[in-house]
């Protein structure tokens, strides 16, 4: 019987580190599992984001039919996992069409998951085992480094004190995935904290692993991935507040904010 895990968020919580790790070890692991991730999906990515942002019925059907395009070209294996932070809609802090902020993921990410399970079951029969997995992080950590990723990413023009302010205190990572399990029940969610796998060798992949029922052998042989995305410092930050709340055009705010990330960027 195949079982489907689906890593379906969330952003800032370790996710582009988990997701080089797999990919990055996809051949060691074929044996155990086949891995998808951000570059995988085709279209069924952006179309879940776009939902998010425009939650009409037929943004929704959008990413149906990409996710199903998705899951008929790709063969059969005992395990599959899937990792898209999108899959939960976007990222908090971007605005919806009318202007209105993303503060939490649980109207999208509702909607997308439910359309998931059932593509799933369209593609593996209605007997697939699936279970959806959460990354979470703390929640200051983590509306840092959203803050941190805006400021760099789009216009923003909140400080970070404007822009936490913004956010409910029960909106949280770790509460969010624990809604989503209320939501998607009797299917198991499983969620890990970035910060419990700090030491972890594997870091956040781990978890995944003892999903997988990876053997502990076959991790031993496996290669570390480099840590990615980690956020500017309060300088660079300060710098991108600075520019977006100037009147520069997008191609010229985006050209200074490549200068300055440029000596930062990482060769892979």
């Amino acid at each position: 019987m195949t079982h489907v895990i689906v890593h379906a968020g969330f952003h800032k919580t370790g996710t582009t580190s988990l997701q080089d790790f797999l990919a990055h070890n996809r051949t060691a692991l074929a044996p155990w599992l086949d891995y998808y991730g951000q570059r995988d999906f085709m279209n069924a990515g952006a179309a879940a984001r776009l939902y998010a942002q425009r939650p009409f019925p037929h943004r929704l059907y959008v990413f149906r039919r990409a996710f199903r395009t998705f899951l008929a070209a790709i063969p059969d294996h005992d395990t599959i996992i899937l990792s898209r932070e999108s899959f939960s809609g976007g990222m908090p802090g971007h605005r919806m069409l009318g202007g209105r902020m993303i503060t939490s993921y649980l109207p999208a990410a509702r909607r997308l998951a439910r359309s998931i399970v059932k593509e799933l079951r369209l593609r593996f029969g209605p007997d697939v085992t699936i279970t959806f997995f959460y990354t979470t992080r703390e929640r200051e950590a983590w509306l840092r480094s959203v803050h941190g990723h805006l400021l760099r990413s789009i216009r923003l023009t909140d400080d970070y004190d404007t822009f936490r302010g913004r956010f409910p205190m029960d909106i949280t990572p770790i509460e969010q995935a624990r809604q989503m399990a209320d939501a998607l029940s009797p299917i198991p969610v499983a969620t890990a904290a970035l910060e419990d796998h700090a030491d972890d060798p594997h870091g956040l992949a781990s978890a995944l692993l003892d999903l997988a029922d990876v053997p502990a052998a076959v991790r031993a042989d496996l290669a570390p991935a480099p840590h990615r995305n980690r956020g500017q410092g309060e300088n660079l930050r300060a710098t991108f507040l600075a520019l977006n709340r100037q009147r520069l055009s997008k191609q010229e705010l985006k050209a200074q904010k490549e200068r300055l990330l440029a000596p930062h960027r990482r060769t892979p």
